[in-house]
């Protein structure tokens, strides 16, 4: 848990939540749970979600018209998650974002993923 399966990057001028459902597209996410933050909360993705036959674990917006429940003990789990980043940003190729292509840039990324998962 709180392993990769995959990268995508994104322009920084996009959100994050806009590329999620690409990401989710390519992986099979019945039967599973997903756990991401409030930003990820929008209509979009969690019909996406439910149609999938996924579980999810995202709190509301502050904002959110229905707000939802969620499990705050399996939420807590997404720490897992960011202390990966945490590791990945420790090479300092990655932090600087050194490389100027992002073909080179994701190559890169996925070496520094292996170099920490075999540690």
């Amino acid at each position: 848990m709180g392993n990769p399966i995959c990268f995508k990057l994104s322009g920084g001028n996009i959100h994050d939540s806009s590329v999620a459902i690409d990401i989710l597209s390519g992986i099979d996410i019945s039967n599973s749970t997903i756990l991401a933050d409030k930003a990820y909360g929008t209509n979009k993705i969690l019909d996406y979600l439910q149609t999938h036959d996924a579980d999810y674990v995202i709190p509301p917006k502050s904002n959110a018209v229905n707000p939802w429940l969620y499990d705050r003990i399996l939420y807590k789990e997404r720490h897992l998650i960011e202390c990966f980043f945490l590791k990945l940003k420790q090479f300092r190729r990655i932090a600087t974002r050194y490389d100027k292509l992002a073909s080179s840039f994701l190559a890169f990324i996925y070496i520094a993923s292996i170099a920490i998962l075999l540690k």
